[in-house]
């Protein structure tokens, strides 16, 4: 088995669509390039984006929706032509780096947990019979629901109800070499227990920050602790050599009246030191070694997404490709926006 390397660098970004008043595929290539993120994820394989994309140089993740997940658990033919068409159909000219195989699946409602690992690997399968499996990365990502417990992190357990799907889809995923995808929000665990959580500890602020008894490492930041728990679950299940991948991680800028965190001055602050922390290159207290890299969520504000406003406000830019908050990256600014279109167009 060859591993694949589907990230360079430590950052990337979620390109969501779930709203009907985006940028074009194209106007977000250059939005993309001028702000120096080459490694994009999307929650399908969607023509246009894949087609704007090519010959861009950067690398994307294209997303097999959970609704799908039956029919290519089901049958390896059809694996094989949704690979075909979705994937090997743009490849090279799209740096197709990954295939996330359905998103957050266990955990919640059992509707897909049983088609899981027939699709993993009917659609590695498929990658592999095409001669892609060093050029193309299987993963799936998962919510932290996934675990019983995350604090303090050596004590994270998979939960019960989820060991019989997890522990032969960890077995797979250590045998081709992908990592451990996991979306993971200090945002949402400050939000359910304000009371016990600094809200300093979860922006990445100075704060006493806190101790794991078991381990005796301390943390300074939520999210490095987050991502221990990661650890600590692989370990116990026996996969203490997979390496933890963040595909979701964000902030929300605004919000209902019972979400008073979701602010744009506390999205600022947590995507600015982020980018910070990312930039460091280091790994975390538990996984020295291992360089935490993570995906933001999101690109843009996605004004149709259905459940609380907090749900419609995690872009880094706005939908006219104006920034939401300065974190040092340029937007399509409405004045120069204007001029950028007229030159796309010619």
């Amino acid at each position: 088995f060859v591993t694949v390397q589907a990230f360079t660098g430590t950052y990337g970004v979620n390109y969501g669509r779930i709203a009907n008043n985006l940028p074009s595929p194209d106007e977000v290539v250059t939005l993309l390039k001028a702000a120096k993120i080459r490694n994009v994820r999307i929650y399908d394989a969607d023509q246009s984006v894949l087609k704007a994309f090519s010959g861009t140089g950067l690398e994307i993740v294209v997303g097999l929706p959970n609704g799908n997940l039956r029919d290519v658990s089901a049958d390896g033919d059809h694996a094989m032509s949704w690979v075909q068409d979705n994937v090997l159909a743009y490849l090279p000219d799209t740096c197709i780096r990954g295939i996330a195989i359905g998103n957050e699946v266990l955990g919640g409602s059992d509707q897909f947990s049983g088609f899981l690992l027939g699709a993993v690997k009917n659609v590695y399968n498929a990658v592999n019979k095409l001669k892609l499996s060093d050029v193309v990365q299987i993963t799936t990502a998962h919510s932290q629901a996934v675990f019983a417990n995350s604090f303090p992190p050596s004590s994270c357990v998979f939960r019960d109800n989820v060991v019989q799907y997890m522990k032969p889809l960890l077995e797979f995923f250590s045998q081709i070499g992908s990592p451990f995808c996991l979306n993971a929000y200090p945002f949402l665990a400050y939000m359910q227990d304000p009371e016990h959580i600094d809200i300093n500890y979860a922006l990445f602020l100075p704060t006493v920050g806190a101790n794991d008894p078991k381990t005796k490492l301390h943390y300074d930041n939520l999210l490095d602790a987050q991502i221990d728990a990661a650890y600590a679950a692989l370990e116990d299940a026996g996969f203490k050599k997979m390496e933890v991948l963040v595909t979701e991680t964000g902030w929300a800028s605004g919000g209902d009246e019972n979400e008073s965190a979701a602010t744009v001055d506390n999205a600022r602050t947590y995507n600015y030191n982020l980018r910070k922390r990312l930039a460091k290159m280091k790994g975390t207290p538990l996984r020295p070694k291992n360089v935490v890299k993570a995906y933001v969520f999101a690109l843009f504000n996605e004004n149709l997404k259905p459940g609380p406003t907090s749900e419609r406000n995690f872009g880094l830019f706005k939908p006219d490709g104006s920034i939401s908050y300065d974190i040092g990256f340029p937007g399509l600014k409405s004045s120069s926006a204007d001029s950028l279109l007229l030159s796309l167009k010619v």
